[in-house]
C-alpha cells in the first residue's frame, strides 16, 4: 500500500530559473513579440497565485504548460471580445460606470468576489464581455438553456446582495 500524502509543495523560483525559456516559447505562439515578456511573467505570476493547486497528477512541467496555454487563450478570447465590440459599438463599448461612480465601483467588486466563480465568469462574459448566450455556452461547453438560467440565478444573487447594502 502506498502513502498517497499531499502534493510536494512546488518551487516557483526553480520553476521559473529552468521553464522561463519554455514558457516564453509557448507565449511567443500567441501574442506579438513586444508583449511576450510581460505574458511570460503573468504566467509566473499566476503560477505563484495557484501553485497550491498542483497536484502532483501530472509533471510541474505539465503542469506549467497547460497553465500557459490557458493564460495565453485566455487573452485572445479577451482581445477578441474586445475587438467585436469596439468595432460593432466604438470604444464607449465597454461599461464604464462602475468605474466612475465609487459605490457602484465598491458594490461591483464586492459582488464578483462573493459569487460563486462559475456564476462570476458567466456574468463576467454576458455583462462585460457583451457575449451572447450561445457563445458563453460554447466557451464553457453548456447549453444555451444552462446558461440562461445561470444568467437568471446570477441576477437573482444580484439583487440578494444589491438589498442587503
Amino acid at each position: 500500500m502506498t502513502n498517497a500524502g499531499p502534493a510536494p509543495a512546488l518551487d516557483v523560483g526553480a520553476l521559473y530559473r529552468r521553464y522561463y525559456p519554455m514558457v516564453a516559447r509557448r507565449v511567443r505562439q500567441f501574442v506579438r513579440a513586444g508583449e511576450v515578456e510581460e505574458v511570460t511573467h503573468d504566467v509566473f505570476l499566476r503560477v505563484m497565485e495557484r501553485a497550491h493547486q498542483f497536484r502532483a497528477e501530472s509533471s510541474p512541467v505539465t503542469w506549467l504548460y497547460r497553465m500557459t496555454t490557458n493564460h495565453c487563450l485566455n487573452l485572445i478570447r479577451d482581445m477578441k471580445t474586445r475587438r467585436s465590440l469596439i468595432e460593432q459599438f466604438g470604444p464607449t463599448a465597454w461599461p464604464a460606470t462602475h468605474r466612475e461612480d465609487p459605490e457602484i465601483r465598491v458594490f461591483v467588486h464586492d459582488a464578483w468576489r462573493s459569487l460563486d466563480p462559475e456564476l462570476a465568469n458567466i456574468g463576467i462574459y454576458f455583462y462585460l464581455d457583451g457575449m451572447t448566450q450561445a457563445e458563453i455556452g460554447t466557451l464553457l461547453g453548456y447549453s444555451e438553456r444552462t446558461i440562461t438560467s445561470r444568467i437568471n440565478a446570477l441576477e437573482d444573487a444580484l439583487r440578494r446582495l444589491d438589498q442587503r447594502r
